[in-house]
């Protein structure tokens, strides 16, 4: 199962979120890395020399590492939204049949779907350039 780094800017709902779900989320409080200024950078080489994936609310900054091609076990971007439990279970969807994020960015977007009166989460995959 993928393993889960938590920055900061992350919601504790949605984290708690995941962690219903059964996966192992280490936070950057849990990790004692919390309110230190320390570098995106600095967070994803951590989260992978951890063998964890990077799952934040930081979309610019984290799609610019991944397009620089810097090594990783993952980034699922999100965006802050009320609906924490969509959130957590459409991950979980997709984590289902995904055998290894390495080097890959998800985004998890919420948009209007034809045919539905409520937007939807949807997934999204950057691909480097």
């Amino acid at each position: 199962m993928i393993k889960f780094y938590s920055n900061e800017n992350l919601s504790l709902g949605l984290v708690n979120q995941l962690r219903q779900l059964g996966y192992s989320v280490l936070t950057s409080y849990d990790a004692g890395r919390a309110n230190q200024r320390i570098t995106d950078l600095s967070v994803l080489k951590d989260a992978t020399t951890d063998g964890r994936c990077v799952i934040t609310f930081n979309r610019n900054d984290f799609i610019e590492l991944h397009l620089n091609r810097i090594k990783h076990k993952g980034i699922i971007i999100c965006k802050e939204d009320r609906d924490q439990i969509g959130q957590a279970s459409i991950i979980h969807d997709f984590l289902i049949n995904q055998k290894t994020l390495d080097n890959r960015l998800i985004r998890i977007l919420k948009q209007n779907q034809p045919g539905l009166k409520q937007p939807q989460f949807t997934i999204k995959e950057y691909y480097p350039s």
